[in-house]
């Protein structure tokens, strides 16, 4: 590696010897090579600019031939001694795989059939000090990649198109919600309560104001607070940072959707959740049948509505009496030998019996209803059995994507579940909602009964694009650091 390193910086010193800037300015571009390759029959003959980096590179005699590749995919650069201008031919062949060229020409077919463009004049636009990997398709250091997915991207199409697909959902999310009359909002990223869900949090201080904050672990509190105000239809798309372990189906930071609307209820969310992923997959993928992970899956609507302990008992043969309080609870993870990260309690052992035993089933998508109140801290109870509250969570090829809620307005309701929370604060459970005095101020004003949905972005986007894993469709998942190259 050092030898090819300092042969590139030998290279470098040769372009600046002939007077070359080795790394160029502005260059005017006029198509991608797809636009190249698709429009042929109305660009053959027609001149181009085009710019992008040398994935290979070829020389036969007076005659070279680059595979140039842009943001859209690859082009063949045909450069001949007897077209270009005098010295540029000569120049052309000192190039290396990973720089940067502008070259404009005429758009022809070679004799091979090959659509390229034959080049008039050429420019370096950047010099590669480094090569390019090689046999990084299908790298089994999956780390490597992900550490370096700059390279990833660069060398792996199908990796570009993944991102690039899930550009195309966040635009379709938004298309849908913006055309049902949603705003679009952006609500803090620290504060001084971690409140929304039950996750342990990050901290960080405030210098100036000597004030340690958290990073949210959801957008919730945020997002209600505007209904309360009289927004009724609002949105966010943001990261949320939840200081927790790392798998395929988790991230300590992600990206979540979060939905609220004023005078609906947990069964609009359900019709929402549908049509809206059914809707996203159809313009994105042209189907809202796909496949994932070997399953066909159907995302059309109506998705079934399956109640939890109807689930429970027929995947896990549990009923409501064999988990009604957390000693009973105790006593069922202990018979199950279920691994709780924390001590059992009837939230955790059902929220660890419906991982387990429950989600694989769940492979067509199903919601999942009326959830016991010990998981919900802030959903509205159901009025014919307080002990279950009127809330769903969306399950698609054994996965959760979607959780959503008829809120709780009721401040008094609230404030009871803060200080049941609080209590289990208390007793070291470092995931129990903290009590938030300002949100219960906001909701003493007055809210209109709600409905909330929240969406795993990044579990969406795996779907949509057949990925294994979530850190295949974060640009720069986190990392453990490694020494710095030589």
């Amino acid at each position: 590696m050092t030898d090819i390193l300092e042969a590139r910086r030998a290279r470098l010193d040769q372009w600046r010897d002939k007077g070359v800037d080795p790394f160029g300015g502005r260059f005017d571009r006029t198509h991608l090579a797809r636009e190249i390759k698709e429009g042929f029959a109305e660009l053959e003959g027609a001149r181009v600019r085009v710019a992008g980096r040398v994935m290979g590179f070829r020389v036969h005699g007076r005659a070279s031939f680059v595979d140039l590749q842009d943001v859209s995919g690859r082009v063949q650069i045909y450069a001949r001694a007897d077209v270009l201008p005098a010295g540029q031919y000569e120049d052309f062949t000192l190039l290396d795989v990973g720089d940067i060229i502008g070259a404009w020409g005429s758009v022809m077919r070679t004799r091979r059939g090959e659509i390229s463009v034959q080049a008039e004049g050429w420019q370096l636009l950047a010099k590669s000090l480094r090569p390019l990997p090689e046999k990084w398709h299908g790298l089994r250091d999956v780390e490597l990649r992900y550490r370096y997915r700059y390279l990833d991207l660069m060398v792996n199409p199908g990796v570009r198109d993944v991102f690039l697909t899930r550009a195309a959902i966040l635009r379709a999310i938004r298309k849908f919600l913006d055309e049902r009359g949603f705003h679009e909002v952006e609500t803090p990223v620290m504060s001084p309560v971690a409140g929304g869900a039950t996750a342990r949090p990050f901290i960080t201080h405030h210098n100036a104001l000597d004030l340690d904050l958290y990073l949210r672990i959801a957008l919730e509190l945020h997002l209600k607070r505007l209904i309360v105000a009289g927004l009724e239809k609002v949105y966010e798309i943001g990261r949320v940072f939840r200081n927790e372990g790392i798998s395929t189906r988790h991230n300590p930071e992600f990206t979540m959707l979060e939905l609220y609307q004023a005078y609906a209820d947990y069964g609009d969310m359900m019709e929402l959740t549908e049509q809206m992923v059914s809707q996203v997959a159809q313009e994105v993928l042209g189907s809202t049948i796909i496949t994932y992970q070997g399953e066909r899956i159907e995302l059309a609507p109506p998705w079934p509505r399956i109640r939890l302990w109807d689930a429970v008992g027929r995947f896990a043969g549990l009923g409501p009496d064999d988990i009604r309080d957390d000693d009973a609870a105790a006593r069922v993870a202990a018979k199950r030998g279920l691994r709780m990260d924390k001590p059992p309690t009837k939230a955790g052992v059902i929220e660890k019996i419906l991982e387990e035993e429950v989600e694989p089933h769940l492979v067509q998508p199903a919601f999942l209803v009326d959830y016991p109140v010990e998981m919900s801290p802030l959903a509205r109870r159901r009025a014919d059995d307080p002990s279950l509250v009127y809330r769903f969570e969306a399950f698609v090829a054994g996965r959760e994507i979607a959780n959503a809620f008829s809120e709780l307005n009721d401040p008094i309701d609230q404030r009871e579940r803060f200080m049941q929370q609080a209590a289990m604060r208390a007793r070291g459970d470092e995931e129990a909602h903290p009590f938030d005095e300002d949100f219960l101020l906001a909701l003493e004003y007055g809210m209109p009964p709600t409905g909330g949905l929240g969406v795993g972005v990044d579990r969406l986007v795996m779907l949509l694009t057949d990925s294994p894993s979530i850190r295949d469709v974060i640009l720069f998942p986190l990392l453990r650091p490694r020494p710095p190259e030589d």
